[in-house]
């Protein structure tokens, strides 16, 4: 097999020139217009074949010179609804108010460095390597539309990568079973009946059914749910009120389900529904709960990340294999693993020295440049020793 690691070494300034392009030109989920166009005229440039998907997704194809099975690596596009506060750097976003904050221009750029890696070496690979090009990981619907449209169908395994500030750069993580969790969005409406200030009796305060279940509903899985698997339960928002004087008659929460155990899932959707109907009813009040469920959980096949950690410390060294807790963040990869085994890695950006341990989704959040070349050979490499030892 070609020694790879010259071979990105080589395309470094352009994977990093493709990198700092996409994070000064970012567009939200489903307006990843130019960014596909970009992608799909670098694939031109390699001719290597792909069709679009709708409607801002890519999906290409590599075959090599020999017969087998195929692999999909997978990268997403999109950009978030965040201001980027640094402004020294020369890369910084043109668009006020949009942001690269979590990486996913490295992930392009990683994946198209890979491709064209893999173009140059494709007489050494013995099946089929496919290049998902996703948008709106973001609004966790991205990866389904495009499983929708075909991405997955004639897959054997399918590969993921996420760039991470919270880890050393040089560091690999590929949890074996689970590595993100599932990530449900709930909104629980009650209604009481507004009033004078002055005359709470002639009311029902829509502000105490409400503050009374956002503190009890906390119990469901402190009190219900079994401390061995792990749950989080967070209410982010709650509207409520529309003057001092005014008793409220409606109040909104809003909230967020995290775990891993889909049984756990189910108890904590009709606990929450439950908890509900009995805070209003002790009130006189009444509610209406809307839970929707959105990623599965990201579980990891094992063989796919044992090869992950062998691939690691054989090409990294053997610090290079970072074992820690799998993240209660969301991940819609889940719904390619639904269809295939694979998994999906960890790839540290974390520098003190450069600034870069900010946490996603935040203003001041970057990159360690350095970690891009990690990521790009570790593309290469789970797909070529994927086809080769899965003949």
């Amino acid at each position: 097999m070609s020694n790879i690691k010259p071979i990105i070494a080589d395309l470094n300034s352009e994977l990093v020139a493709i990198r700092q392009k996409l994070h000064s030109e970012p567009e939200l989920s489903w307006e990843e217009y130019e960014t596909t166009n970009y992608v799909a005229a670098y694939l031109d440039k390699l001719g290597i074949p792909y069709r679009r998907t709708e409607p801002t997704g890519i999906i290409a194809e590599l075959k090599g010179d020999k017969e087998g099975k195929t692999v999909a690596l997978r990268a997403d596009m999109d950009a978030l609804s965040v201001h980027e506060i640094r402004e020294d750097i020369p890369y910084r976003s043109k668009t006020n108010g949009k942001m690269h904050a979590c990486g996913h221009d490295a992930h392009t750029a990683m994946l198209l460095i890979a491709a064209k890696t893999l173009h140059a070496v494709r007489d050494e690979i013995e099946g089929t390597v496919r290049f998902i090009f996703q948008p709106a990981e973001e609004v966790a619907t991205g990866a389904k539309a495009m499983v929708e449209q075909g991405a997955m169908e004639g897959v054997d395994n399918a590969f993921g990568i996420h760039i991470w500030s919270q880890i050393d750069t040089g560091k690999i993580q590929c949890n074996k079973g689970p590595a993100f969790a599932s990530a449900d969005i709930f909104k629980v409406t009650f209604k009481g009946q507004g009033g004078h200030a002055a005359a709470p009796h002639d009311a029902i305060d829509a502000v105490m059914i409400a503050s009374t279940f956002a503190l009890n509903v906390q119990t469901v899985v402190s009190r219900t749910v079994n401390p061995l698997r792990p749950a989080v339960l967070t209410i982010g928002k709650m509207d409520v009120g529309t003057r001092f004087n005014v008793i409220a008659e409606d109040a909104v929460l809003e909230g967020t389900v995290r775990c891993f155990d889909q049984e756990v899932r189910t108890h904590i959707e009709a606990q929450i529904r439950h908890y509900a109907d009995q805070v209003a009813t002790l009130y006189g009040g009444t509610a209406e709960v809307i839970y929707e469920y959105g990623t599965q959980a990201v579980n990891n096949d094992n063989a796919s990340a044992d090869l992950v950690e062998r691939l690691a410390i054989e090409h990294f060294g053997s610090e290079a294999y970072h074992v820690d807790d799998p993240t209660m963040g969301g991940e819609d990869f889940s719904f390619y693993l639904d269809e295939v085994p694979g998994c999906f890695a960890l790839v540290g950006s974390g520098n003190t020295e450069k600034d870069t341990r900010w946490a996603h989704h935040n203003g001041h959040f970057d990159i360690d440049e350095d970690g891009l070349r990690i990521g790009t050979e570790l593309y290469v490499q789970y797909a070529l020793t994927w086809l080769k030892e899965n003949k």
